[in-house]
Order: C-alpha cells, then structure tokens, then sequence
C-alpha cells in the first residue's frame, strides 16, 4: 500500500536522501534514479518537488544557507551586547565547523562538487553581507570604526577569507598564520579600528594557534 505523505515531509525526505548521496558519491556521479531508490518513491513524485537534479542541489544549498544566516542573524540581534561584540559573534556563527558541519565542509571541498560548492559561498556571501554591513556601520557610530565604504569592506575580507582560508588542500600552519596575521592587520585598516583591537578575537575566528602559543608565553 503506498505512503501517502505532506509534501514538505516527503520533500524534506529527498532532500535528505540528496545530501547522503551527494557526500558518499558526489554531485555528477549521483543519478536521480539513486535518490529515488534511497527514498522509495515513483519518478513522478520526485519531479513533483523538484524538476531536475540541479533543482535539488539548489535547494540543499538554500537550506544550508538558511540555517547559517539563521545562525548569524541570531548573534547580530543580541542587543545586549555592542557592535563590535556582536560582529565577532557573527563571524563565528559562519563557521560551518563550529556548529558540526565539518562533514559539510569536507564534502564541499571535493572535486566532484565543485558546483555545489561555488554556489553555497555566494549564496552565504550574499546573505551575509548586509548582516556584517549593518554591524559596522553600527559599529562606526559608535566610534568603534571608522569607514565610510562598509558594504565593500565586508565583501572584501570575505572574498580574501574564502580563497585563503576555504583550500582544504592547505596542510602548512605556518603559512595559515602568516595569513591570519596578515588578514588581522588589514582588516583593522579598512574597517578604521584601532590597531591590535580585533586581533584576540579574529585569531580565534580564524583558528590561528599563533595566539594560544603568545597567551601561554604570557
């Protein structure tokens, strides 16, 4: 007797199906006939959701994306806290590791899903920006920042951050520190901030040892 289910349920159910696939065989190598088994449904339930195997992959990557702007957002409205607190909370809340999504991580890293890949970074860059914008300008009013080209300098740091710091075929720590110090020093510049006043915590952002061998020689 087939299984009747709610659309959001049973699309849920694909897109879930979808993201196993993609991880253990990787995007091109993943047929829409390997999803339909995983879930065991007919082909025409499947296009009833969504109309081809780049539809779904669009949707995963919204739902990725959701949830990391939703994670963000969270930490740019505690009002609690300043704005300059507030940005480096930001930050880390994009961290996809820092919320158990390192498989997340390695999966997109791999060559098969390079597509998959590019899409989630500009859709997470595009989200992001205004979010970390609306920050500093926050940020300047209070004096912590002086900028007049917010908008640009957040595009900017997560452009370089993304080529630098997103190859996960980068095995050197050396060369990850010299970056990270580097980063740090010119974000400072284009944001306007008072040098050495983001250094302590974008080191820990950005997962700098450099500064835990510093705090112990301390």
């Amino acid at each position: 007797m087939r299984t009747v289910k709610e659309p959001e349920i049973r699309k849920n159910e694909i897109l879930d199906a979808a993201d196993t696939l993609f991880a253990r065989k990787g995007f091109d190598n993943t047929s829409t006939g390997d999803i339909l088994e995983m879930v065991g449904i007919a082909r025409g339930t499947l296009y009833y959701h969504f109309k081809s195997k780049e539809d779904i992959l669009d949707a995963l990557i919204d739902r990725y994306n959701r949830q990391i702007l939703s994670a963000a957002q969270e930490a740019a409205s505690d009002s609690s806290l300043s704005a300059r607190e507030r940005l480096i909370r930001t930050i880390l809340a994009l961290n996809v590791s820092q919320k158990g999504g390192q498989e997340l991580k390695e999966q997109m890293h791999r060559p098969q899903n390079a597509l998959m890949h590019q899409k989630t970074q500009m859709a997470v860059l595009n989200g992001v920006t205004p979010i970390l914008t609306g920050l500093i300008r926050e940020g300047a009013e209070a004096g912590y920042f002086q900028t007049p080209y917010p908008r640009e300098c957040v595009e900017m740091i997560m452009v370089y951050s993304n080529v630098f710091f997103d190859d996960a075929t980068e095995t050197s720590e050396e060369l990850r520190d010299e970056r990270t110090q580097a980063l740090i020093f010119n974000i400072e510049r284009l944001l306007g901030a008072e040098t050495g006043s983001l250094a302590s915590d974008l080191m820990r952002v950005f997962g700098s040892r450099k500064v835990e061998r510093n705090e112990a020689d301390n």
